[in-house]
């Protein structure tokens, strides 16, 4: 039974945001599982790209252009996704990112975030990256009476990260959203989990990371200092999680919890 604990092969899986670094990584190693992967998100170019790299691995994967943020958008991915390759059993909730707009600088202090530009955000990393899709998707699964969701949530939804404080509330929203769902949808066989990531490179935040020559920037060098491994992290690390979580048999007893992936950032204080 053990050499069957990771065996996906009977899952749908749809991965929103799976265009994106860190939800692509995640879709890929669900197809290697054995899942049929749905890869949604907005840009066509990447998701083709993630799709036609799983297929070429011998993985089964589509893509679907979908924006998380709008209701008729996810109803249409459910459909297709159905239509595909059934009713979906796994569902990854990988979009999301921070706004520049509510970063908070000596040159944009907090006081002077708009509610709109702090709305903005949530919309993004709460609404479309867990509320829309649990509500559609999640329901097609407790009504199908099985199947396992997984947020992305974030290091920064434990303790608020410097500067991007919207984002750090919207991610906590969507680990309270997670431990909610997974009461209330336990005793229709499906479990509701979160991982929350450290520090990954990702489209999101080189800029921050990095300067241009490659060389790490101050801001960089306080996370790697707090970070136990020293280091950033790598998306394909995300890639044990994600399968643990989705399998029905390796996490079977395991609802609303939050899986750490950080390299021990939050095991520390200083």
């Amino acid at each position: 039974m053990a050499s069957n604990l990771f065996d996906l092969s009977e899952e749908v899986a749809i991965v929103v945001g799976g265009t994106g670094v860190l939800g692509g990584a995640m879709a890929s190693a669900l197809a290697e599982a054995g899942a049929r992967v749905v890869v949604s998100g907005r840009s066509t170019e990447r998701g083709e790209q993630r799709v036609g790299e799983i297929q070429g691995e011998g993985g089964s994967a589509v893509f679907v252009e979908t924006d998380a943020t709008e209701r008729e958008s996810v109803l249409d991915l459910l459909e297709i996704a159905t239509d595909t390759y059934g009713i979906p059993t796994v569902l990854v909730n990988a979009a999301g990112g921070n706004n520049p707009n509510v970063t908070v600088s000596p040159e944009h202090p907090f006081p002077e975030i708009s509610p709109e530009d702090w709305a903005a955000n949530f919309e993004l990393n709460l609404i479309g990256g867990a509320l829309i899709p649990c509500q559609i998707i999640g329901a097609a699964m407790v009504e199908n009476g099985k199947g396992s969701i997984i947020n992305i949530a974030s290091t920064s939804a434990h303790l608020p990260l410097s500067r991007v404080v919207a984002y750090s509330a919207a991610k906590a929203a969507v680990l309270n959203l997670t431990q909610f769902l997974a009461r209330e949808w336990a005793s229709a066989g499906v479990r509701v989990n979160s991982i929350s990531p450290g520090f990954f490179p990702a489209e999101q935040n080189l800029r921050l990371l990095f300067n241009p020559d490659g060389s790490t920037t101050p801001r960089a060098a306080a996370i790697l200092g707090h970070t136990p491994m020293a280091r950033f992290g790598e998306a394909d690390e995300l890639a044990g999680a994600v399968v643990f979580l989705a399998s029905s048999q390796a996490s079977s007893f395991v609802t609303g919890s939050d899986l750490r992936v950080d390299g021990g950032f939050l095991s520390q204080t200083i």
